[in-house]
């Protein structure tokens, strides 16, 4: 497959933003991925400015404001907890130190993983058949409802951990699925993949769709999983808690999926 010039600049501009991971590693997958995402967004409006159709052009604004809201949040949440950086460090490489060339393979992984999460709407608006079908409208409505309730994750938790920190969050969405906040991010990308009918030509370009989707799914599956180690070990002899986690899917509302601690390959 033959990628265009705009994909390549796209590739460019997530190597650039990620590229803070070289400073802390941990960043090639947090602040990165939020800025990366970001940047994405903005350079498709720039690079299609002389023929953006509205539908198109919502899309690029929610990668931004995605992008900018995710990146903003994760790097208030590192500057107010050393405690959450420490436990991202342990749970990623057990706190080792990072070889050059393991950080360069991250690096580029996850720039490319980044790209591919975007070419639902780069394809729409390269192939020159951006029109405002009812398909990208309604991936649209499902990344705004993607973004508010990730948002809202997170505001409700770090509310439920001002009043006790050292308890789990078992309310507000909490209630539905013990990872709303991965939920939420999973909702967006749906809409994303749901943007790209009607545009998206041809099997291969929707092999370029469809593994970016796959690809941020198995993130989510491998975040919850990191999660729910981490919590089994501060919560494991709480009774509430082990009520919480037999009664509450760790990700999908409905889904009787109440661990995936023991699914090793979910190892990103």
């Amino acid at each position: 497959m033959v990628f265009p010039l705009y994909f390549w600049l796209l590739f460019a501009a997530a190597m650039l933003v990620s590229s803070i991971g070289f400073k802390n590693y941990v960043w090639f997958i947090s602040l990165g991925y939020g800025f990366s995402i970001a940047a994405e967004g903005l350079l498709m409006l720039i690079l299609y400015c002389q023929a953006l159709p509205v539908g198109a052009a919502v899309c690029c604004l929610l990668f931004i404001i995605y992008g900018c809201r995710l990146g903003g949040y994760l790097a208030i949440r590192e500057a107010k907890s050393t405690s959450y950086a420490k436990n991202m460090q342990g749970e990623i490489k057990d706190g080792k130190v990072i070889p050059l060339g393991v950080k360069i393979s991250i690096w580029v992984t996850c720039a490319a993983l980044y790209v591919l999460q975007v070419t639902a709407v780069f394809y729409r608006l390269h192939n020159g058949n951006a029109t405002n079908n009812l398909w990208v409208w309604i991936g649209a409505a499902v990344m705004v409802f993607g973004i508010a309730f990730e948002s809202l994750a997170d505001w409700q938790k770090n509310q439920a951990k001002k009043k006790n920190p050292r308890r789990f969050v078992d309310t507000g969405l909490y209630r539905i699925v013990r990872c709303p906040n991965y939920l939420g991010e999973m909702i967006f990308w749906t809409g994303v993949t749901l943007s790209g009918i009607g545009a998206v030509s041809g099997i291969g370009q929707w092999i370029m769709v469809l593994l970016g989707y796959a690809g941020i799914i198995f993130v989510m599956f491998s975040g919850a999983r990191r999660l729910e180690i981490r919590q089994n070990k501060n919560y494991g002899s709480d009774p509430e808690y082990q009520h919480y986690v037999k009664t509450v899917p760790i990700l999908l509302p409905f889904v009787p999926l109440y661990s995936v601690e023991k699914h090793k390959f979910l190892v990103a």
